[in-house]
């Protein structure tokens, strides 16, 4: 019987929670499936998100991503799909990968959109190999989606991250380590 160290038990709990993040959410889909899939979820942020629209509409680029799939026990892993807007084009595609660790349980989908405010911020998340953005969001119940809005204070950003349509329950969570890599489809 071998021993378990902490860096091994750890290790083996990322790569379960992630592997069934995963398999619950069906990588390898079609352009046209992500391109329906983007178009609604876009419908139902300009319909659900006060000044989401005006906010498109100032952006150089909005990236979106339709259903992003969190799973947490300690640790926890997010995976999600979609495409970069410029105007009504989708010009690229695009994965959100996260990892993170600390007191946290439970299973939550929802969609993802950064809107990128100026050239510059767009062309790097573009042209980078790999691009991460530190954000900390708090999820306690599926009813807070109601609490966002774009308001003076966020508007100065040069990128804006916003969480909508939530579903399910995870208490606790936060997102470390998140990653957006370029989808070659």
């Amino acid at each position: 019987m071998t021993q378990w160290t902490r860096r091994g038990f750890m290790l083996a709990g990322s790569a379960t929670t992630l592997a069934a993040c995963s398999n619950a959410i069906g990588l390898n889909k079609t352009r046209a499936q992500i391109d329906a899939d983007v178009d609604r979820a876009r419908a139902e942020l300009f319909r659900t998100v006060p000044g989401a629209r005006q906010l498109a509409e100032r952006s150089a680029g909005m990236l979106i991503i339709p259903e992003v799939t969190k799973a947490g026990l300690m640790f926890g892993g997010a995976y999600g799909e979609g495409a970069l807007m410029i105007g009504p084009a989708k010009v690229d595609y695009f994965s959100f990968t996260a990892a993170s660790f600390g007191l946290q349980v439970g299973v939550q989908r929802y969609s993802h959109a950064l809107f990128f405010l100026t050239q510059e911020m767009l062309a790097d998340f573009r042209y980078s190999d790999g691009w991460q953005l530190g954000v900390d969001a708090q999820y306690t119940t599926p009813e807070d989606a109601g609490a966002l809005g774009v308001t003076t204070t966020t508007i100065n950003q040069p990128v804006i991250a916003l969480v909508f349509g939530q579903k399910g329950l995870i208490i606790g969570a936060t997102l470390e380590g998140a990653k957006y890599s370029r989808l070659i489809r």
